[in-house]
């Protein structure tokens, strides 16, 4: 077995760097389950200690993301550095309590699930079929919008002097992500309904966005989703597939004289003619 070439292997070298190993990554089952837990902490349990923890949470679906999409070398560190670090900072502001310092707060919590967004459609997008793996993290990705979206909300309530609903309605961890989740499904109950114009300017950015990743992603995904059994019948119907090798072509170790048959290779003998019609 001959050796690959220098210049080959750099090039394999710099697409592990790029990608990580062959049928690394992708794996969402965990993440989808985080998601669940987070969310059904913070909807049964609105005191201040969930309300902390969230921070944790999203830190950990950040790093959970970043196991699952492999990005170049020294990324995952740099990433990881400052989503720690500016966790470990969101949470100090947290315990201070004021209203401004919980804004921020909040504004860190959606920046956090924004970047893990982003790299759980890169994963998914980039994965060369589409599996079951896909489908967990096309349903991940739209439970970290929602989450996102709700703490761009609970951060405006925070950072601003008038109260975020209408009506008086209560402003809490559990209504903001009530108010995302309805509003990113465009279900549209009206019994929360943004009162100031950067809460409506927002929560239209999210219906649009819940639109599109349905319209688009999650509906291409599910089309295009093929079982094991399924993607096995598809791969035995191809077609045999050709190489050429100077004046030949082989057919799957066949040389062309070979695959035309006896018949054609005899009509392509020297001083062979063939028979007169009729």
């Amino acid at each position: 077995m001959t050796q690959a070439s220098p210049a080959r292997r750099l090039a394999r070298r710099a697409h592990r760097s790029l990608t990580g190993p062959p049928g690394a990554g992708g794996r969402y089952g965990v993440l989808l389950l985080v998601l669940i837990a987070t969310y059904l902490l913070s909807a049964f349990n609105g005191t201040k200690l969930a309300i902390q923890l969230q921070i944790g949470l999203f830190t950990v679906l950040l790093l959970l993301a970043m196991r699952t999409s492999p990005l170049p070398a020294r990324w995952p560190l740099l990433i990881g550095v400052v989503a720690v670090t500016g966790s470990a900072g969101a949470l100090a502001l947290s315990l201070i309590g004021t209203p401004v310092d919980d804004g921020v707060a909040e504004l860190w919590k959606g920046f956090v699930l924004l970047a893990t967004v982003v790299l759980v459609v890169r994963r998914v997008l980039a994965r060369p079929t589409v599996d079951i793996q896909s489908i967990y993290g096309a349903l991940s990705a739209y439970l970290i919008t929602g989450l996102m979206f709700a703490a761009f909300f609970a951060a405006i309530d925070h950072l601003t002097h008038s109260a975020f609903f209408a009506n008086n309605q209560p402003a809490s961890t559990q209504t903001f992500q009530y108010f995302s989740f309805t509003t990113l499904t465009t279900l549209g109950y009206g019994d929360f309904t943004a009162a100031g114009n950067g809460g409506r300017a927002v929560a239209v950015l999210e219906a649009i966005a819940g639109q599109v990743f349905l319209a688009t992603l999650v509906a291409r995904l599910v089309s295009a989703y093929r079982t094991p059994a399924q993607r096995a019948s598809a791969a035995s119907r191809r077609p045999p597939r050709s190489v050429r090798y100077g004046p030949r072509t082989i057919y799957r170790g066949r040389s062309s004289a070979e695959a035309r048959g006896p018949a054609k290779r005899s009509a392509e003998r020297p001083g062979h003619r063939p028979p007169p019609d009729g």
